[in-house]
């Protein structure tokens, strides 16, 4: 409640002193979500039943803009229908701030500083992450650079402490400790290119002491736009250590949209994901980590793989297609996924398996209703391999599917600019 008041606080601020600035935003965003999950990131067994649920993230969005000093607070509730009781007297959630930032701009400089969200290119690497109701937002500093309108480079920095300490305290959060990036983009015709650079640290214990374990992400994007297609494609390389072991990890990916119509486009793409032979001997880790992206939107929606799984594992390979429709306010996209691993997976007798995971369906539908109001649904299924149940658990036998429906408000309650 505190925290509540505080953020409140804040915004009263902002508003009072609206008259100095060019603009001041009151935004809100309301997304309940119902899930049916019979097999949703991992497999159904006997041993489980479906488990049906209604989510729900509340924001409430204050954005102040001028021409040299931008800042922006988001308070964020994240809830499960039920989990409070209707007479309950606290509130285990809270509120807390998904975003709360400031930037100043100078020349072709631009200083950003506070909770923020941090998002590249395609979001392989870095991404908001906006299907979870949570999104992602980190604590950091970024030094934006526009050298012209084709050319842009940012440096951003982070460092991760539990407390106000007087002497050095172990990290303990699930977190990474530190990181410093630098993000280069330009653009030429109707082509654009980014190289990333990404040193994390994270914490771990080693004999009772926590070191600090490097890995850097080295990594070249393309994209181009046509009126009738487009293409993308993407080469990240790892290396560097996680604890105490090397790693040597790779992920590339290329896709191709073509517009048949007005209505119709049909896409192909593929992305490999160096994965660690189970039956490893040499003790190097070969498995590529996507760390902040949002991974929702790659390798099938059901979420198998890299959406807070799947971390050092056998890789993957995902042959995908996808087949989209639009009209008005009303859209539809089916995307078929073929997924293989991408290092040796072996069963508990030591024998090599297939390579083969199983094949994902999504169906998604939209429509607009408003302005103001999006309307979402969709249905998965996932047909499973005998390999699958290795690296997973559970029984690819029984029916593993997954179904949702989600309505997104985003109010503008006020909206005031300076004359």
């Amino acid at each position: 409640m505190k925290l509540l008041k505080n953020t409140f606080f804040i915004g009263l601020l902002i508003f009072i002193q609206q008259a100095n600035a060019q603009q001041f935003d009151l935004s809100g965003e309301l997304k309940p979500r119902f899930e049916y999950r019979n097999g949703y990131s991992t497999l159904n067994s006997d041993a489980v039943d479906p488990a049906s649920f209604v989510s729900q993230r509340t924001r409430l969005n204050f954005a102040y803009k001028s021409e040299e000093f931008n800042a922006f607070v988001a308070a964020q509730n994240v809830r499960v229908w039920g989990d409070r009781a209707t007479l309950g007297t606290t509130d285990e959630n809270g509120i807390t701030l998904q975003q709360a930032w400031a930037e100043v701009t100078t020349g072709k400089f631009s200083f950003k500083l506070g909770r923020q969200e941090i998002a590249y290119d395609a979001e392989r690497i870095f991404g908001g992450a906006n299907w979870n109701q949570q999104g992602r937002s980190h604590d950091a500093f970024k030094i934006k650079f526009m050298a012209d309108a084709n050319n842009r480079i940012d440096v951003g920095f982070a460092l991760n402490e539990t407390s106000q300490s007087i002497f050095e305290e172990a990290y303990t959060l699930n977190n990474y400790k530190n990181f410093q990036y630098l993000w280069y983009n330009t653009k030429f015709n109707k082509v654009g290119l980014s190289f990333l650079f990404l040193n994390t640290g994270f914490a771990f214990d080693d004999n009772n002491e926590q070191e600090i374990a490097y890995n850097q992400t080295i990594g070249l994007t393309t994209a181009i736009n046509e009126n009738k297609w487009s293409a993308d494609a993407s080469v990240y390389y790892q290396t560097g250590k996680i604890e105490n072991t090397d790693l040597s990890a790779l992920n590339a990916s290329a896709n191709f949209s073509y517009n048949l119509n007005s209505e119709f486009l049909l896409g192909l793409g593929a992305e490999y994901m160096s994965g660690t032979d189970m039956n490893e001997t040499n003790g190097n880790l070969n498995s590529f980590t996507p760390w902040f992206g949002t991974n929702h939107r790659y390798n099938g929606i059901m979420d198998y793989f890299y959406v807070g799984n799947h971390s050092n594992s056998v890789g993957l390979v995902d042959i995908n297609a996808k087949l989209n429709y639009s009209k008005n306010k009303f859209s539809a996209n089916l995307a078929p996924h073929f997924f293989s691993s991408a290092a040796t997976i072996v069963n508990t007798n030591g024998i090599e398996q297939d390579s083969y995971l199983g094949t994902e369906i999504d169906l998604t539908l939209g429509y607009k209703a408003s302005k103001s109001i999006l309307i979402n649904a969709g249905y998965s299924q996932m047909f499973a391999s005998d390999s699958m149940e290795i690296i997973k658990g559970g029984d690819a036998s029984k029916t593993n599917n997954w179904a949702w429906a989600m309505i997104t408000f985003k109010p503008h309650f006020l909206t005031y600019t300076k004359n």
